[in-house]
C-alpha cells in the first residue's frame, strides 16, 4: 500500500512528494524504502523551505540535519521561539495536563530551537501528560524525527541528554502514569486519538474571542475567498458550501497553479478584506506562497491549521489550531472540520440577516422538492 502524496503515513514511497517522515508507524514501516522523507513543517520561510527540501531529498539523519541547518536562520530568527511559546501556551489552554504544559513552556522559553526541535517541542506539548514517560525512540516516532534529533533537542535545552530531560520532567510532574491504552487495536487507538483531539479543541474554545473575531472578519469581507488545496480541499469546500447559504459572496479557491494568484487578485478587486485558509499536512508550498501573496495584496489571513508550528503560521494574521490524527495511513481531520463549523456559527452571529437567508433557502428548497423527507 503506498502513501498518499498529501498525507500518507510513510508506507512506501509516494510518487512526486515522497512519504512523510513518520518513523515507526503501527504498521511497522520504520526503515521502509523512502521512509525518511521530511515533512514540510520542518522549515518556515525562504530558508525553512530550503531546509525542508534538503530534509526530504536526504531522507536520512544527514538529510534532516541539512534541513535543520538551512531552516535555522528563518525558523529560529527573532520571533521563531515566540511561535514555540504561543504553541505551548495553546497546548496549555487545551487541557493536555496544564501543569506539565506550563512547565514545558517555561522550559522552552529563551532557547533558540531549530525547526525540527520546534516540532519535537510541539509533540511534547500535545502529549504533555505522557512526556515524562516517553523514551527517546517513542518521542522520535511521535514527532516524526530521528532519535538523534531528540538527543540534540535535550542538549539544546541545557541537559546532558534526553534521559536527564526525562528525569527532570518526572521530578516536576505528577507521578501517576497515564492510563494504558495498549489493549486497543490500531483502529480503536485512532478513534481515541481523534476523541482526544476534539477534547483539546473544546478546551481551547473556552476562550471564544479568536473565533468571534474570525466570524466578524468573515462577515465583513465581500467577497470571502476560502482557500484549501490537496488534503485541505474537503475542509474548504465544506465550509464554503454552508457559508454560501448565509454569506452573499463566498469564493472557493481549491485549485493551485498560476491561476491562484489571479483569483486572489480578483477577490481583492471585488472588495475582499479577509481570506480564510484551511491548511493541513502535508502543507503544499503553493499554499504558503498564496498566503504570503494575499497579505501583500492587503488581505487579512485567517488560517485553520494542524498546529501553531505549521509552515503557514508566519503568513497568517489569526491562526486557529486544530490537531489532526496521524495513527492511520491517512491523516484524520475531525477537529479541523468541527472548527470550520464553529467558525460558520460565529460568522452567522456576525451577519444580521443570516437567519432570514437560511429561512429563504429552506422555503425555496421545499418548493423545489430539493430534499427527500
Amino acid at each position: 500500500m503506498s502513501g498518499d502524496a498529501d498525507n500518507g503515513g510513510g508506507i512506501g514511497g509516494a510518487a512526486g512528494d515522497g512519504p512523510r517522515d513518520r518513523a515507526g508507524t503501527t504498521r511497522g514501516t520504520r526503515g521502509a524504502a523512502g521512509a525518511g522523507g521530511g515533512r514540510e513543517a520542518a522549515g518556515v520561510g525562504a530558508g525553512g523551505n530550503a531546509g525542508a527540501d534538503a530534509g526530504r531529498e536526504g531522507g536520512t539523519d544527514v538529510g534532516r540535519d541539512a534541513g535543520e541547518g538551512a531552516g535555522l536562520d528563518a525558523g529560529a530568527a527573532p520571533g521563531g521561539n515566540a511561535g514555540v511559546a504561543s504553541g505551548v501556551q495553546a497546548g496549555a489552554e487545551t487541557g493536555m495536563d496544564t501543569g506539565t504544559a506550563a512547565r514545558l513552556q517555561k522550559l522552552f522559553e529563551g532557547h533558540r530551537l531549530t525547526p525540527t526541535q520546534r516540532r519535537i517541542a510541539h509533540c511534547m506539548v500535545r502529549r504533555a501528560a505522557d512526556a515524562p514517560f516517553l523514551s527517546s525512540v517513542e518521542l522520535a516516532e511521535l514527532a516524526g524525527v530521528s532519535q538523534p534529533s531528540v538527543t540534540r533537542f535535550a542538549v539544546a535545552l541545557g541537559f546532558d541528554g534526553y534521559p536527564a530531560l526525562r528525569r527532570h520532567l518526572r521530578e516536576v510532574a505528577p507521578t501517576d502514569k497515564p492510563d494504558d491504552t495498549g489493549s486497543y487495536n490500531e483502529y480503536q487507538q485512532a478513534v481515541q486519538a481523534e476523541i482526544d483531539n476534539l477534547r483539546h479543541l473544546a478546551a481551547a474554545l473556552a476562550d471564544p474571542s479568536p473565533v468571534i473575531e474570525a466570524g466578524r472578519l468573515f462577515a465583513a469581507s465581500r467577497p470571502l475567498p476560502v482557500l484549501g488545496l490537496r488534503a485541505a480541499t474537503a475542509q474548504a469546500a465544506g465550509f464554503s458550501y454552508f457559508a454560501r447559504k448565509v454569506h452573499p459572496d463566498v469564493r472557493l479557491l481549491d485549485e493551485g497553479g498560476t491561476m491562484l494568484t489571479d483569483r486572489i487578485d480578483a477577490a481583492v478587486r471585488a472588495g475582499a478584506s479577509t481570506l480564510l485558509c484551511f491548511a493541513l499536512p502535508r502543507h503544499p508550498r503553493e499554499v504558503v506562497d498564496a498566503l504570503e501573496y494575499a497579505r501583500t495584496a492587503g488581505l487579512t489571513v485567517v488560517t485553520v491549521a494542524d498546529s501553531a508550528f505549521a509552515p503557514v503560521a508566519h503568513h497568517t494574521d489569526l491562526l486557529l489550531p486544530a490537531p489532526v490524527g496521524t495513527g492511520l495511513a491517512f491523516d484524520t481531520a475531525c477537529a479541523p472540520m468541527l472548527l470550520g463549523r464553529v467558525l460558520l456559527e460565529a460568522m452567522c452571529d456576525a451577519l444580521p440577516d443570516a437567519q432570514a437567508r437560511l429561512e429563504q433557502f429552506d422555503a425555496r428548497a421545499a418548493a423545489r422538492g430539493l430534499f427527500v423527507e
